[in-house]
């Protein structure tokens, strides 16, 4: 995973990269990859009650596996593209920054935020999850950190700087995507401790593997924030550089997952 670097290292000021995912809406749905159920398990029996509020919901693949686990689930999600194929699978939507979201005195179980959290203000955020929780309630914030095997990482890396060559994502630190996650959760545990009104944060991580063909790669790869922005003969060019190097390793490879979370308890009895 290429990571987006910026003078202040703040992805979230980058509003028009945080919603640009929407562009291609069923496509996100499809090609993303879930979460492990060890994970979601893990949270509902965290959590204190039902009522789950899903922070940067997207089109709600976390949201569906939140619900079949007995959650009940409300998404917040800037994109109104993304809400409505939400909506159409489901989940009820408000579409909002969470930022900016009017909780109308409503309080939940737990707050959620998959692949998301990096777009929210870590400070702001975490302060605004400790006001839409329950005493006891759970903030969880959590990443598919993957690992690209070398040959197609480097691929990757090459032919996008070479058609894109003033990006701002830097493919070195992409190359270790598990260390680009945790300084994810480093600034996300700092931002908690920040805001005040949590115990003090906790790492989860769950290890898995997923196959992958080179056409099943290509497909998930438009929906990553290097490349939503482009435009099509940009995307074109940079799938076709990809796509040789999973031929090169026989058309398809298996990816090795780190699902990282971050999660922390609010305190208080109010």
């Amino acid at each position: 995973m290429p990571t987006l670097t910026t003078p202040e290292n703040e992805p979230h000021r980058h509003r028009q990269m945080a919603e640009s995912f929407g562009v291609d809406a069923e496509r996100y749905d499809r090609t993303r990859p879930r979460y492990p159920d060890a994970l979601i398990s893990r949270l509902m029996a965290a959590s204190p009650g039902p009522d789950v509020l899903d922070v940067g919901c997207g089109t709600g693949i976390e949201a569906r596996q939140i619900q079949a686990a007995g959650g009940r689930v409300l998404g917040v999600e800037p994109d109104a593209r993304m809400a409505d194929f939400a909506r159409r699978s489901g989940i009820e939507v408000e579409v909002a920054t969470f930022e900016s979201w009017d909780s109308a005195g409503r309080v939940f179980d737990a707050v959620v935020a998959a692949t998301a959290w990096h777009w929210v203000d870590p400070v702001t955020g975490a302060a605004k999850a400790a006001e839409a929780l329950r005493p006891g309630g759970l903030l969880a914030v959590f990443w598919n950190a993957f690992q690209l095997p070398a040959s197609v990482a480097d691929a990757y890396a090459t032919v996008y700087q070479r058609v894109v060559p003033d990006s701002p994502f830097n493919f070195q630190a992409g190359r270790q995507s598990l260390d680009a996650y945790q300084l994810m959760c480093t600034k996300a545990a700092d931002g908690i401790r920040a805001a005040g009104g949590f115990g003090e944060p906790e790492q989860w991580r769950f290890d898995w593997e997923q196959f992958y063909t080179r056409d099943e790669w290509l497909d998930q790869l438009p929906t990553t924030g290097a490349l939503t922005p482009l435009p099509q003969d940009k995307q074109a060019e940079v799938l076709e550089g990809v796509g040789a190097a999973v031929d090169a390793l026989g058309g398809s490879f298996t990816m090795r997952y780190a699902t990282v979370a971050v999660t922390a308890a609010r305190t208080g009895t109010t």
